[in-house]
């Protein structure tokens, strides 16, 4: 199949079954566009769509994401993960945001934090309306199935190769629309389980589907299992009020509020008598899972009196929050959890 048959195939599903209406397509603004993009990776459309207008709401053009501080943003990223995107595209607003201007070129555009060679293309394709390619894991997945690629597409040797059939096959010609048409047909055609063949048009010329092996592609590494961790939880609580921290910038969470969490249980112990605590009133369980680990957080709950508050806070660097306070202040999803099962 000829590159212009690939793409003039493509553009013709697209403009019958693909999405014209998510709401960073609706305006023609590279900001939007480049909030989609950071909220949009390792995340789904379905859940994005969830968070993206509150945030734009908010922070309706780069300068005012640029100019409000992390503490400000960060409420408006909790609960969608991966917290390293937010402080980049946070940190990378402000540079545009000094500048006056958004980058013009791919190269500037990777300049920036958080922004590597794919959504750079796609900044220019979708963003700017100029050329651009993208390398996406749908369209890795596309590709990967459309040639049979069965090589492991994690070593550089084989990702340079797939850059190139995706250079090869991208045209410059409504280029912003094929962009957008390749990822919808990998996230609602060609999906990682069960794709959906029979709607596909790549069918007749894909050679996985040929081949019976469009389940087995791309190439998947026998994933490793995932290590449990257990900590405890320290849950302070004082009328209405808990003792919370912020975590530090860099790391889990960064910069997110959360309950103070210890990992080794002598050190729990050893804080629990250093600080008073003697009497547990309530203790409750969560698991929640990460890309590389699984967590199971127990929290012990202590109560204390009003006229401990001032030391406790001094001692474990915290802030007396009631939970809602908290809540709207950014939470990460696991300390959402433990105050759902604190509060059965």
């Amino acid at each position: 199949m000829s590159q212009f048959s690939f793409a003039d195939a493509l553009l013709s599903w697209f403009d019958v079954h693909g999405r014209h209406d998510l709401p960073w397509q609706i305006a023609d603004d590279p900001y939007k566009v480049w909030v989609s993009e950071i909220m949009l990776q390792q995340t789904q459309v379905k859940t994005v769509l969830q968070y993206f207008e509150r945030f734009i709401e908010r922070f309706p053009t780069v300068a005012d994401l640029g100019q409000a501080s992390w503490d400000d943003v960060a409420p408006y990223w909790a609960g969608l993960g991966y917290y390293a995107r937010a402080r980049h595209l946070h940190k990378a607003a402000g540079m545009v945001a000094g500048r006056g201007h958004f980058p013009a070129t791919l190269e500037e555009w990777i300049e920036l934090p958080g922004i590597g060679p794919s959504t750079a293309g796609a900044l220019m394709s979708l963003g700017l309306r100029q050329y651009g390619v993208i390398m996406d894991g749908n369209v890795k997945r596309v590709l990967a199935r459309f040639f049979a690629i069965e090589d492991d597409l994690s070593k550089p040797v084989h990702e340079r190769a797939m850059w190139q059939l995706a250079e090869q096959l991208c045209p410059v010609e409504r280029n912003h629309d094929y962009t957008q048409a390749i990822m919808d047909l990998g996230a609602t055609i060609c999906t990682p389980k069960k794709p959906l063949c029979l709607y596909c048009p790549m069918q007749q010329h894909c050679k996985a589907h040929q081949q019976g092996l469009k389940t087995e592609l791309p190439f998947k590494k026998a994933k490793k299992p995932v290590p449990l961790k257990s900590a405890q939880v320290l849950l302070i609580q004082s009328d209405d009020q808990w003792l919370w921290q912020q975590r530090p910038n860099s790391g889990l969470w960064g910069g997110l509020w959360c309950l103070p969490i210890i990992e080794d249980p002598a050190e729990f112990e050893r804080l629990c008598q250093s600080l008073g605590l003697k009497k547990v009133i309530q203790r409750a369980q969560i698991t929640h899972s990460f890309t590389h680990f699984t967590w199971q957080l127990e929290a012990l709950c202590f109560e204390v009196d009003t006229d401990q508050q001032e030391h406790l806070a001094i001692e474990l660097n915290g802030s007396w929050l009631s939970p809602q306070s908290a809540t709207a202040m950014g939470l990460p999803t696991a300390m959402k959890k433990l105050i759902s099962a604190v509060n059965l």
